[in-house]
């Protein structure tokens, strides 16, 4: 404003003091600035800032008032039970299913009971023990032991040795020198020796893989399509695929050999009620 040209500028005289100041020719309204009073500017001169008046609607003379309508009540909200989560849209259904709650089984007292899917521990409702619930993906040398009802997944590069693991699932694609306890199964997909005892549900030696067991293995089911040496002790069936090469003692209930499968040793066949143990 202090560059403005003179004649773009006008004189104004406050209404409320008389003080004159020096405004902008296109003013419209401005402040004293000796009394701070506010004020409008019209065709030059100061006058009043004009306040807006409020107008009340004058009240009716009808005699007999309309009555009031009650506004219509809301449907009560949908409230959920306390701990029940809020229901999903399909999409969401789709793309994350929820996984169904596991079956998990206490180390110390063997008690079975339900866990929740997605939970990382749990607590036995029989003997109060901790219970783990995690997954491991084990990408290096590994010496500790390992014990949870997650799976368990030793990577190529991955090498475990001296300790025992306890899990549900184990997949071993590199070195395990170890003894092994899976509630679940047991898959190799790797050459090497496994020097400590194995216990499993399922034991499933892929194609391709070499392995012996240098202690006896007791499993409930057995299905091989690779080559393996060892001792197997089984209440289920054993299945020998066509590529498969088994060496070493067979005790089952039932030995399935498709065209092309080997065996070389002995073939125990005994009662399904009977315990796999040697």
């Amino acid at each position: 404003m202090a560059d403005e040209p003179q004649r773009h500028r006008i004189e104004v005289a406050c209404p409320e003091c008389g003080h004159q100041q020096i405004e902008p020719a296109l003013v419209v309204s401005t402040q004293c600035r000796a009394c701070r009073a506010n004020f409008q500017v019209r065709d030059g001169k100061g006058v009043v800032r004009t306040r807006p008046v409020t107008r009340l609607a004058k009240p009716r003379k009808d005699t007999d008032p309309e009555p009031v309508q009650e506004a219509p009540k809301p449907p009560p909200a949908f409230r959920l039970s306390p701990g029940t989560p809020p229901p999903r849209s399909f999409l969401m259904r789709l793309l994350h299913p929820v996984k169904p709650p596991r079956e998990v089984a206490c180390f110390n007292c063997r008690h079975a009971f339900t866990a929740i899917a997605a939970a990382q521990s749990s607590q036995c409702p029989k003997c109060g023990s901790y219970v783990s619930l995690l997954d491991y993906d084990i990408t290096e040398h590994w010496n500790r032991r390992i014990e949870t009802c997650g799976d368990v997944v030793i990577q190529k590069t991955g090498a475990v040795s001296g300790v025992t693991l306890r899990c549900h699932n184990l997949t071993v694609l590199g070195e395990l020198a170890g003894s092994v306890e899976c509630s679940g199964d047991l898959v190799i997909r790797n050459h090497g020796k496994i020097i400590g005892t194995v216990h499993c549900r399922h034991l499933r030696i892929e194609k391709g893989a070499r392995v012996e067991f240098l202690n006896p293995v007791t499993a409930t089911t057995a299905s091989i399509d690779g080559n393996v040496r060892g001792q197997i002790f089984c209440t289920g069936a054993v299945t020998l695929a066509k590529r498969a090469h088994l060496q070493g003692l067979v005790r089952t209930s039932s030995l399935i050999v498709k065209p092309g499968a080997k065996h070389t040793g002995t073939i125990e066949m005994v009662n399904p009620s009977t315990s796999p143990n040697p």
